[in-house]
């Protein structure tokens, strides 16, 4: 399967771990990535609230990209982008002045937007395209006595009409889904439909930092082991922030949050230092044993 692929800015600058192992993950299930590395941010938070035609036009310019690929799918690796970007498109799919306006900003360039533009988040992409058959085929690790909790985040949750959540379509669910295929057991827990609190951090910073905390409490609370999360921005708070916000919330957490690409690797086969692993603020070997447990299971 070829998708035009949007890895979106922060897992190529803040968390390249998720890039480096999507790249890792994605010959081992077929997908050939067509690097959309031209395209822009997708001006979530700070472009949209000063500008949302700056925005609008970021992403139309990143479809239109992806549009001369001339693949029929596009693929991202964060839920932020698949938030915003859906956000995006409802706007310029409903309105033809509109669309227009926004295909004037990038003539200059030579690109216009032109739908329907088919973008699937990674997880979407596993559960739609690929099928959790074929998925669970292709593991060589088991993820056996590994107890993980999904992390969703909010721009992929709701609204859910706009994201296509539907009794056909338990998006919702996919995370949950995906860990049991990969032979982990699925830990739920009050947090993992909330935000993380990245939007708000430059802004309020202690309620961000509370808000992760106490996420992550009722995680550990919970049993996890780890979380897995499909939104690079909530891996930044939930791991990057989180010695901040042991101290705000006063209690130790020390939990591993991993990216989906790497929870996904370690089921098919690719050792932790393949999936930068070792990048991560709380390191994931601090607290499980991949050697006696997940990587000591690996099948020839």
């Amino acid at each position: 399967m070829k998708v035009a692929y949007w890895p979106g800015c922060v897992s190529r600058g803040f968390t390249p771990e998720l890039h480096g192992a999507m790249e890792k993950v994605a010959p081992l299930l077929d997908i050939e990535l067509v690097e959309l590395d031209r395209a822009a941010c997708c001006g979530a938070g700070v472009i949209a609230e000063h500008s949302q035609e700056l925005a609008d036009t970021l992403n139309a310019r990143t479809f239109a990209l992806a549009q001369q690929t001339g693949e029929a799918l596009m693929m991202n690796i964060c839920s932020t982008c698949q938030g915003s970007m859906s956000e995006c498109q409802e706007r310029l799919d409903a309105n033809a002045e509109y669309r227009m306006a926004i295909n004037d900003n990038l003539r200059d360039e030579g690109l216009r937007y032109e739908k329907p533009v088919t973008n699937k988040n990674l997880a979407w992409v596993l559960v739609e395209e690929i099928g959790l058959d074929e998925l669970a085929a292709r593991v060589r690790r088991p993820l056996s006595g590994l107890k993980v909790g999904p992390f969703y985040g909010c721009y992929i949750v709701r609204p859910r009409e706009r994201l296509g959540i539907d009794e056909e379509r338990p998006r919702h669910t996919y995370l949950h889904r995906i860990i049991e295929t990969l032979g982990g057991t699925v830990i739920d827990y009050a947090g993992q439909y909330k935000c993380c609190g990245f939007p708000i951090i430059t802004m309020n910073k202690e309620a961000s930092l509370r808000q992760a905390g106490r996420h992550l409490g009722d995680a550990v609370d919970a049993h996890a082991d780890c979380l897995v999360t499909p939104c690079p921005l909530c891996h930044l708070n939930l791991d990057l922030q989180q010695p901040l916000a042991e101290r705000v919330v006063g209690r130790e957490l020390n939990l591993p949050v991993l990216h989906l690409p790497q929870l996904l690797g370690l089921a098919l086969g690719l050792e932790p230092k393949e999936l930068g692993l070792g990048r991560h603020v709380v390191k994931p070997t601090s607290v499980i044993d991949w050697s006696q447990s997940v990587v000591a299971t690996a099948t020839a």
